[in-house]
């Protein structure tokens, strides 16, 4: 790990998570399976600081140009505790394949937990062949949300879209 971030990462405290409290959460709902996690949570620091939540959970998609996106999990925070979370959304671009997933996503400038519920847009790429990690970046107006991902499957592509978090969970991709 980069000595400057992880310094910067165990110096605050408040409401917002370390590097090391990260990586620990990962691995506790991944696995041991995960060696790359690090790797990617350490680029998500480096790129976009202290996350004050995250989110744990797992997801299935599937794309052939259209694709879908449906999962379920749990955000946590360090002052509001823990609250049930559901995704879905649609994508479009040159992808196909589908993927059972394990996602983790970093939450950044959360300013409240109502604020979660909302559309999220980003660009999306994917090189699945069996199994495989990613990390995308999905934004709505001053929030960032990080979906990383370890799953199985086989999809290969890049597309455009985004992904709808809600209380309850809902067919409705859009």
């Amino acid at each position: 790990m980069a000595a400057p971030a992880a310094a910067h990462a165990q110096s605050t405290g408040g409401s917002q998570y370390t590097v090391q409290e990260i990586v620990d959460a990962g691995h506790g709902f991944f696995g041991s399976t995960t060696g790359g996690l690090a790797k990617v949570v350490e680029r998500a620091f480096q790129s976009y600081g202290l996350p004050n939540g995250y989110i744990l959970g797992q997801e299935g998609s599937g794309a052939f140009v259209a694709g879908l996106t449906y999962g379920e999990g749990e955000m946590n925070t360090k002052n509001v505790g823990s609250h049930p979370v559901f995704w879905q959304g649609p994508s479009l671009g040159l992808d196909w394949g589908g993927q059972g997933s394990r996602t983790m996503m970093l939450v950044y400038n959360l300013p409240d937990v109502n604020a979660l519920y909302t559309r999220f847009a980003g660009v999306s790429g994917s090189a699945y062949v069996v199994a495989g990690v990613s990390m995308t970046v999905l934004t709505e107006q001053n929030m960032v949300i990080v979906p990383i991902r370890t799953g199985i499957g086989a999809r290969l592509g890049i597309n455009a879209g985004y992904l709808k978090l809600t209380r309850n969970p809902t067919w409705n991709p859009f």
